[in-house]
């Protein structure tokens, strides 16, 4: 059987970040929504997973609907075994990501934005592969000292530099 590429395209509502990973195991739902509620509790949020063995069903859990119902059409699309997608509000996804990290199901991480994502998948057979993703856009150029003063002035605007 051929291996054939295919380049899918991520919903991201309004508003939200996403993170794709790679993870396994049944119980990887629930982990990660402990991790995200135990870091920052206030966080909206919508969880799919993808089982590679056994029933091989979508797993999903959350606290906003809008969240779970698109996370869930991601995994659909994305359709690879263990694949984990988080979508998020009220966080962002440097709040989690080392709580993420430490989660005994995540394996890898391929992006954790806001910008659009492609996620490049191998299809072979009855299975699938996220061979890696493509973050928003590429650079244009190199920044100056005006946009260095507003990256500066932005980070302390909204909270993460002092």
């Amino acid at each position: 059987m051929a291996l054939e590429i295919e380049e899918v395209k991520l919903l991201l509502p309004d508003g939200a970040n996403v993170i794709l990973a790679q993870a396994h195991f049944i119980k990887t739902v629930e982990d990660v929504c402990e991790a995200i509620v135990n870091t920052v509790p206030d966080a909206k949020f919508g969880i799919g997973f993808s089982e590679a063995s056994g029933a091989r069903l979508i797993r999903y859990e959350g606290n906003d609907t809008e969240l779970i119902d698109a996370a869930v059409e991601n995994i659909k699309r994305i359709s690879a075994g263990h694949s984990l997608v988080i979508l998020l509000r009220n966080a962002y996804p440097i709040n989690i990501l080392t709580r993420l990290k430490d989660v005994p199901e995540v394996v890898n991480i391929f992006c954790a934005t806001a910008n659009p994502v492609r996620v490049v998948v191998a299809r072979s057979g009855d299975g699938g592969a996220i061979l890696g993703v493509i973050d928003g856009s590429a650079p244009v150029g190199v920044e100056g000292e005006a946009d260095r003063k507003w990256r500066h002035d932005f980070l302390r605007r909204i909270g993460y530099k002092f």
